[in-house]
């Protein structure tokens, strides 16, 4: 199963619990196919479990946890396993934004509308 969005195809994004699951709302009226794992029933789970789900729904994993997610695709690569990519929201724009990191994410995602910049990237928002 290829874990890569193809070219032209929409580029898909899941929120992780650190983030307000309004920014989700907020960028889907954006035209952002984006969803906060707090609406799909998926806190309380680990960075591992987080990323596996956002790979099996070919989705860009949204986060703060920069650490743990650039250390997590370290290890992916290492192991040779799927990763659709992270974007890290920077520590500049609070949570208590969820319009400004909407905003970043539809930005970012309209930069890269014809499918990402490759597989198992990691940037900045």
């Amino acid at each position: 199963m290829n874990h890569e969005p193809s070219a032209g195809a929409a580029l898909r994004f899941l929120l992780d619990e650190d983030l307000p699951p309004d920014a989700a709302r907020i960028a889907r009226k954006l035209g952002i196919d984006a969803v906060s794992v707090h609406e799909v029933g998926r806190t309380g789970l680990t960075d591992e479990e987080q990323l596996a789900y956002a790979v099996g729904e070919n989705r860009v994993m949204v986060t703060r946890h920069r650490d743990d997610y650039l250390e997590l695709t370290r290890r992916t690569f290492a192991t040779n396993q799927p990763h659709g990519g992270v974007l890290i929201v920077r520590r500049r724009t609070p949570n208590t934004d969820p319009r400004g990191i909407a905003h970043a994410v539809a930005t970012w995602a309209r930069r890269y509308h014809d499918g990402g910049p490759g597989i198992g990237f990691v940037d900045f928002v």
